[in-house]
């Protein structure tokens, strides 16, 4: 069946989006540099660099490690610290990238995530908070808050309460069941639910015999973590009422509709943004060309297509 005049809008929480194509974040930093190689007002939105209550120099070097279909990272959230974001980033920012950017901001406690949030909810370019407590590269950081029901409820509770916008909370797959921490946020108020953040893994330097990346471990991925990524996309989906962006190993126009037909309202692309800066602005020229192949008309319709009806 033809398709003519795709449609590849979606909507999360009353804020619509052009297409569900959104850089993941710690992959576009606030923009800038990503708009110097095309317009990035194509992209339906982007998740700017995490972002913390002080400001962050980061993890020791070295901290990438290459993988086979893949990658390591311990960036270890550095960035200028919420304040300078609002003061600085966010109004240079305005001047390119004319769309609601999404907010995410991580924390060492439940004090700075809320205070966080509430500062950036002010924000008129910010149109939805995801709020991190998941990575894997910070010593007793946002993980801590991630793996467990009750702490990732306390957490999403605090920020909603002071938050003017819609709460995604961002999750780690390193739990033993990530439908249930799911369920725990939506039930404490996120208005959806953001995931996968990176998987933990680590590389040895076989010369030295010694870890590749100073921190030890790290986030790994790329494209090797897909079939996880979707799995864990289709349970939450299954689980939760409330929107689900979905994320891990995105690296192609088919790789984000099979995520949506797992149940993702939108997809971000991480990794791939680091090997091909042009990867999304690619994805989103080939998804109307995909959608023809496969006799879809509006992207919106195959949301959760793939979900069991039982």
């Amino acid at each position: 069946m033809a398709v003519k005049d795709a449609d590849l809008s979606v909507s999360l929480c009353g804020v619509t989006l052009d297409n569900p194509v959104i850089p993941a974040s710690g992959t576009f930093g606030y923009g800038s540099e990503f708009q110097e190689f095309y317009d990035i007002n194509i992209l339906g939105s982007f998740s700017f660099k995490g972002t913390t209550k002080a400001p962050r120099f980061g993890n020791p070097t070295p901290r990438i490690a290459d993988c086979t279909s893949g990658m390591i990272n311990a960036i270890g959230l550095q960035n200028p610290g919420i304040d300078a974001v609002i003061r600085e980033e966010l109004p240079r920012l305005a001047a390119f990238f004319h769309k609601p950017v999404i907010a995410n901001i991580s924390g060492f406690s439940v004090g700075e995530y809320a205070e966080c949030c509430e500062k950036i909810s002010k924000v008129p370019k910010v149109g939805i908070i995801e709020v991190n407590i998941s990575c894997p590269n910070v010593h007793n950081g946002g993980m801590s808050f991630g793996v467990s029901c009750e702490a990732a409820a306390e957490v999403t509770r605090a920020v909603r309460a002071v938050s003017t916008k819609p709460v995604f909370v961002k999750l780690s797959p390193n739990v033993a069941d990530i439908a249930e921490i799911a369920c725990a946020c939506e039930q404490a108020g996120a208005d959806g639910i953001s995931l996968i953040n990176t998987l933990l893994g680590m590389r040895i330097d076989l010369g030295r015999r010694r870890p590749v990346i100073a921190n030890t471990m790290g986030g790994f991925s790329g494209p090797a973590i897909f079939p996880v990524a979707l799995r864990m996309v289709y349970q939450v989906a299954q689980a939760v009422s409330v929107p689900v962006m979905g994320m891990g190993g995105v690296s192609c126009a088919r790789d984000v509709i099979e995520m949506m037909m797992a149940g993702a309202s939108a997809v971000q692309v991480g990794a791939a943004n680091l090997r091909n800066p042009y990867i999304c602005k690619q994805i989103i020229e080939e998804l109307p060309q995909v959608m023809n192949e496969l006799g879809i008309l509006r992207l919106s319709d195959i949301i959760g297509a793939a979900l069991s009806k039982e």
